[in-house]
């Protein structure tokens, strides 16, 4: 099972610093967002092309060479609908007018870290074969609308239908290339949901989403790898606590996602994307103690580990975030103090 870190910086902050403390770590595998909307701002003439002015690869093409030569692999996250492919109903979180403009994209970033593109400076940029398609569809904060009204009353998932065009334009994008190698999973699905479209944020739980996904005409040849965040949803709970929500799937139950994910779709594995335990101090509310997070993190690497469907598992997030509201899951505090479970990340079996 690879285990890696998905840090909320994009890209790599501070790589003078960061990848060696990666080494340090034994991270295989760091997880970064390649956002349609931020890298193409305007529409591209040739959307296929890498090299077209209209993209801007930011400091994508850094991070990847930094990523090759301390020998760990890269999975790109593709998300964000730019403002020229929205439909009326704008957001970066809207499906785009046009599912062949999300797919030209894809096939313009495979080609690009394939292994063989060449900048004008003469870099041959390394390759990257791993790829998620979208993040947490299921949430409406990463995918809108989640259902649509059709008739009295009555609703149905018009999330998980928008998601098969989604994931089917990124894989086949993807895959456009040919190269050998390439794994694009799809889902990368929020743990929880509520399933009904009168909800003040209407979702949809994991299991239906997946369910739904095979209703809708999620074809097995069209993904490589399914994805997940099995996140906890009281401090109370440990790694293996069932969640008593149906609607629910966290490590606790992980096993259920996998099943049915055999049931639909043969043997297929399933990559962790996301996952982490915040910490109290600093966040009073929904963190743990930082004792409790480096054994938590023990615990649930070791419930994936146990899993022979799971593949890979992420960690979320290197560093705190500055601000309360956000994320304090890091391995250290916002101000780069080591937290307990900086070790206990370090002495996981690889």
């Amino acid at each position: 099972m690879l285990v890696g870190i998905y840090d909320g910086v994009q890209p790599v902050a501070a790589p003078e610093t960061t990848f060696p403390t990666l080494v340090d770590l034994r991270v295989q595998v760091i997880r970064l967002d390649l956002r349609w909307n931020e890298i193409a701002t305007s529409e591209p003439a040739n959307p296929t092309d890498p090299a077209d002015p209209a993209y801007d690869w930011n400091g994508f093409d850094q991070t990847v060479i930094d990523a090759k030569a301390n020998n760990i692999q890269v999975l790109f996250t593709i998300y964000g609908t730019p403002a020229w492919a929205q439909g009326k109903a704008k957001g970066v979180n809207r499906a785009p007018r046009r599912m062949a403009s999300l797919r030209y994209f894809a096939t313009a970033a495979a080609a690009r870290y394939s292994g063989t593109f060449e900048r004008e400076d003469g870099t041959t940029l390394p390759a990257v074969h791993k790829w998620l398609a979208w993040n947490e569809p299921n949430n409406p904060l990463f995918l809108q609308p989640q259902w649509a009204k059709v008739g009295k009353g009555r609703f149905y998932p018009v999330g998980a239908k928008t998601y098969v065009g989604i994931c089917t334009a990124i894989w086949t994008g993807i895959h456009a290339s040919k190269l050998p190698g390439e794994n694009v999973a799809c889902g990368a699905t929020a743990p929880r949901g509520n399933n009904s479209g009168k909800n003040i944020r209407p979702s949809i739980s994991p299991l239906a989403f997946l369910k739904d996904l095979k209703h809708y005409g999620l074809r097995g040849n069209r993904f490589d790898v399914y994805a997940h965040h099995p996140y906890y949803q009281r401090p109370s709970e440990t790694p293996g606590t069932k969640p008593k929500d149906r609607n629910s799937v966290t490590m606790g139950n992980i096993g259920e996602l996998t099943k049915l994910l055999g049931k639909l779709y043969g043997n297929k594995k399933l990559w962790i994307t996301e996952y982490g335990y915040q910490t109290n101090p600093p966040d009073k509310l929904f963190g743990v103690s930082w004792a409790k997070q480096a054994r938590y993190l023990t615990q649930a690497y070791t419930i994936a580990r146990k899993n022979p469907r799971i593949t890979m598992m992420l960690w979320f997030l290197l560093r705190d975030e500055t601000r309360l509201g956000g994320w304090q899951s890091g391995l250290f505090t916002a101000t780069g103090k080591k937290k307990p479970a900086y070790d206990a990340f370090r002495r996981l079996p690889h």
